[in-house]
């Protein structure tokens, strides 16, 4: 009977996923131009092997069943690292089947008490579903508002479009988590990154003006992302 149990969650998570895909292809704001997609060809493999250019990659001459289909996001994960947090991407660049497409996918391991720091993909969703452990996502809206939510198993949560957000593991245990971003290559703004580890560096006198803080306390939080 627990094997059936195990195997009747396991089908309740994958259709919960199903649904998270569908969600994101649905979305009003997902349209062609959006999805970069020629109308005029089913799909377009990434050739990386060829220069990219402002547009992107060009498309594969040769295609066969093996461009569409990938596995590495069954690699193991090692969170044994400063911010405990490890992840096997399934974009653009290791997955060329997914150029034009607009989604990529990751699988995300965090140790307990780590944390996917403050970040956002500038103008696209994320959205993920729990795979085991317990999770806090949040997310901050541009009136400074929080929304968040410890979520656990068979759980789905969606970050909108551009949006700031974090994930971290308040669980005793690993928890992992797949999720899904409209965009094959998406950029990240790291937000502490951003701030305090730039080349050359921002001022200290802009950073201090904005955290209401004196010299000796901007370095010493730039020392902490430059060492």
């Amino acid at each position: 009977m627990a094997h059936i149990s195990q195997i009747s969650s396991f089908l309740s998570i994958v259709l919960i996923f199903l649904a998270l895909c569908i969600t994101l292809f649905t979305n009003p704001t997902l349209s062609l131009p959006a999805l970069k997609l020629n109308p005029f060809q089913d799909f377009c493999v990434a050739d990386l092997q060829a220069t990219p250019t402002n547009s992107g990659y060009p498309c594969k001459s040769q295609v066969t069943s093996e461009d569409f289909f990938y596995s590495g996001l069954n690699t193991p994960l090692n969170t044994s690292n400063p911010k405990g947090i490890a992840a096997n991407p399934a974009n653009l660049l290791t997955f060329p089947g997914l150029n034009t497409l607009g989604i990529s996918m990751y699988n995300v391991a965090i140790a307990p008490g780590g944390y996917n720091q403050p970040h956002s993909h500038p103008g696209v969703t994320e959205a993920g579903v729990v795979i085991e452990g317990s999770v806090l996502v949040g997310f901050l809206t541009t009136n400074y508002t929080l929304y968040s939510k410890v979520i656990g198993p068979g759980d789905m949560f969606v970050i909108p479009p551009g949006l700031i957000h974090y994930e971290g593991n308040v669980g005793k245990t690993q928890c992992r988590l797949l999720t899904v971003v409209a965009d094959d290559l998406p950029s990240e703004v790291d937000v502490p990154h951003t701030l305090l580890a730039t080349k050359p560096a921002i001022p200290n006198e802009v950073l201090m003006s904005a955290f209401k803080a004196d010299s000796k306390t901007i370095n010493m939080l730039r020392s902490k992302f430059t060492a």
